[in-house]
């Protein structure tokens, strides 16, 4: 009979694989102390029972700003006060009320049961406040939030409407002009100060990798010109550390199939093929239903070919909007799914823009009438074959 001893006595390149996860947070966060110290310059007053201000936290993914908040809110979390951290993720909490009803269950465990309304979800936070509490509310992934001028407002206005304690937001975000498709109200109601984290260097990454190597590897098990091999390769892709991280953690799985002690730069050139597709696959299994069917749409359709293809104006690889969604109806009725409305279709779209899925562009001169074209932001093969997996397995 099989048992897990085998598993266990198995030798291993790794001593601690977890080190290697993007959800660890290590004692040391190289390279982003300065950030660090200057949101915790901007927070220090909630501890002290005053409002802080709404901040603003841009960077490409992979920089360091989800991990550099959860380590502030560590150190945070240490002091006793009136004050309190809430993080939310918005790919999961992406409307107003469920970010609302998320907040103050913390406070009021009554609204775990469903059915209350917004009015009175939000005055419990008015009450919340009234009791001289200080919340600092972190948005990961702010722009997706359907309803994010809504949210922002909402928000700010308690401040006013409570006259005790204190409310502010922490937005996290991977793009730079996420801003601007807010209206006037809500940027006037935010402001905000806005922290920049650039992505890391070769330089940079190469020491990160070491200081995960340290812990997350047996001494000696990884080759010194495969660490060098894997920041090259990251910061020529997009100075992603996740992206770094994970490289390095597949080379080691490689290395642990291959039964050898050591990981060098075949395993991290083996490696780098396999990343992508997780990558890709990690955003794409995470979707909404609704935003899947429509990936898996705009996949089937790249595979097939336009049947515009031949008009002028039309560029390699691009499909109109009207095709997409009728191909989009198809596979619902396919799935047995109701379709949603033009409306609701176009914000998938967008949002599915947001995460690098697809690439969308107006139409040019040469089409007659005014589209939307849309492309594949990966390999259509890649894409379809997860997609086709996740509905046809």
């Amino acid at each position: 009979m099989t048992n897990f001893e085998k598993f266990l006595d198995k030798n291993s390149v790794f001593k601690n694989i977890s080190v290697l996860s993007p959800h660890y947070i290590p004692k040391i966060l190289p390279y982003r102390e300065k950030q660090i110290e200057e949101i915790m310059s901007y927070i220090a007053p909630t501890l002290k029972n005053q409002k802080s201000r709404n901040i603003l936290i841009y960077g490409k993914t992979g920089t360091g700003k989800t991990c550099s908040v959860k380590k502030i809110m560590e150190e945070f979390e240490k002091i006793q006060s009136n004050a309190r951290m809430h993080y939310l993720n918005c790919r999961v909490y992406n409307s107003k009320y469920r970010v609302l009803q998320k907040v103050m269950k913390d406070y009021w465990p009554e609204l775990e049961k469903a059915g209350f309304g917004l009015p009175f979800i939000y005055e419990k936070l008015l009450e919340t406040l009234k009791q001289q509490r200080y919340l600092i509310v972190v948005l990961d992934e702010i722009d997706m939030v359907k309803d994010l001028d809504d949210l922002i407002y909402t928000l700010t206005r308690a401040n006013d409407e409570s006259g005790a304690g204190g409310l502010s937001i922490m937005g996290i975000s991977n793009k730079l002009s996420f801003k601007e498709n807010l209206d006037p109200r809500s940027k006037s109601s935010l402001n905000e100060v806005e922290i920049v984290f650039q992505p890391y260097t070769t330089e940079q990454l190469q020491k990160i990798l070491e200081q995960r190597v340290e812990e997350g590897f047996q001494p000696n098990a990884v080759k010194q010109s495969a660490v060098n091999l894997a920041a090259a390769l990251t910061a020529q892709e997009n100075g992603d550390a996740r992206y770094a991280l994970k490289l390095l953690m597949r080379a080691g799985e490689i290395a642990d199939e291959k039964k050898k002690n050591f990981v060098d730069d075949s395993d991290v050139e083996e490696a780098r093929k396999r990343v992508e597709t997780d990558i890709i696959a990690e955003t794409i299994n995470t979707l909404p239903e609704m935003h899947k069917i429509t990936l898996h749409a705009i996949a089937k359709l790249s595979l097939n070919g336009s049947k515009y293809a031949r008009l002028d104006g039309m560029a390699e690889g691009f499909l109109m909007s009207g095709e997409v969604y009728e191909e989009y109806e198809r596979c619902c009725r396919q799935l047995r799914k109701k379709p949603r409305s033009l409306r609701w279709y176009k914000e998938y779209l967008n949002d599915l823009e947001m995460l690098g899925l697809v690439i969308t562009t107006p139409s040019s001169k040469g089409i007659r009438g005014q589209t939307t074209l849309i492309k594949l932001g990966h390999e259509p093969e890649i894409v379809y074959k997860i997609t086709n997996t996740s509905f046809f397995c």
